[in-house]
């Protein structure tokens, strides 16, 4: 099976898409000639012309309003923000247009738009292009947030998000982009979205992370198993809605749970899971939920970035103390 960064897996998704739905359009800044600031999109404008790969001013809100309108119209947008950090402009149509349309109009229009933005630190880029405001968008009803954290992944859960008839934010871990290549068949089939992935079976605590950051829960897990410690990874993948029936039957079955995440501290998307937890497993649990977090502060310049994200010592730090909690 060939190889590919998730860059590239996202590249592929996009002209699979393209190919397979005359409907499906992409929009954004630079997504055309130049193919992206990451060159996501790069050959797409070549490959389908100008009226289906569609270079913006530089206007976030413009882009998001425009994805609304297509979507209602009946097209497919995908949507590209080149940051996080730039997406707050966009929040005015996702919150009260197209989280909205389906309900506003009794089910009459859908809005089968897909917002795609890098998202995360760890590319020693300034703050506003290094942020996790995942759980802000997470806290808006009826929008979808999906963060892949695999090529493969990328590849099958944007395909489904295109496919979805409702609005979804795809969040691309920017430091996962040219990390690692792992195998991607371009065959045009999907992942189930709202679905967690059990990355590693483990009996005594479970972990559980999303994004980029299952890196370093992965790599505290064999750092874990060393010291006899059978940890298991799930990647949530789906942030809204994530799958609970996967994560509280882990922990039905391990008793223990460390929740990783790069986002600040306060109201991030782990104290939602923390709180379910709590509320429907309180009686398997062995021990506190624990969260390993990133810092209630601006993302720090690059000097000082590895610092601010959660590393493999504080993830297995962590996991060895609620392991010894008695």
């Amino acid at each position: 099976m060939p190889e590919a960064t998730l860059v590239e897996a996202i590249n592929l998704a996009l002209g699979r898409a393209m190919e397979e739905d005359p409907d499906v359009v992409v929009l954004g800044e630079d997504v055309g000639i130049n193919g992206g600031v990451f060159r996501v999109t790069a050959g797409l404008q070549k490959r389908f012309g100008a009226e289906r790969v569609l270079d913006t001013p530089l206007a976030e809100l413009l882009i998001s309003g425009l994805c609304v309108g297509m979507a209602a119209q009946g097209l497919k947008p995908v949507g590209e923000i080149q940051f996080m950090g730039f997406i707050y402009p966009c929040l005015d149509q996702l919150v009260n247009h197209a989280s909205r349309l389906r309900n506003r109009t009794q089910g009459r229009l859908t809005c089968p738009m897909v917002l795609r933005t890098p998202h995360g630190a760890g590319i020693r880029a300034p703050e506003h292009h290094s942020e996790s405001t995942e759980a802000m968008l997470a806290h808006i009803p009826g929008l979808r947030v999906v963060i892949p954290s695999s090529p493969a992944r990328a590849y099958g859960l944007l395909l489904a998000a295109i496919r979805d008839p409702d609005p979804v934010v795809f969040l691309e871990p920017t430091r996962l982009y040219r990390a690692a290549k792992g195998e991607v068949e371009d065959n045009g089939e999907s992942m189930p979205l709202d679905r967690a992935f059990v990355m590693r079976a483990g009996r005594d605590i479970t972990l559980v992370s999303w994004g980029a950051m299952l890196k370093e829960t992965t790599a505290a897990a064999d750092t874990l198993a060393s010291d006899g410690i059978a940890a298991e990874v799930i990647d949530l993948a789906t942030l809204k809605p994530y799958d609970e029936s996967t994560l509280l039957g882990s922990i039905a079955k391990t008793g223990r749970c460390v929740i990783v995440h790069e986002a600040a501290r306060t109201s991030g998307f782990g104290a939602e899971i923390a709180a379910d937890i709590a509320e429907r497993s309180l009686p398997s649990l062995l021990a506190p939920v624990t969260r390993v977090t990133g810092y209630d502060t601006v993302i720090p310049m690059a000097r000082l970035e590895q610092y601010y994200m959660p590393s493999v010592e504080r993830i297995a730090t962590a996991a060895r103390k609620v392991c010894q909690f008695s």
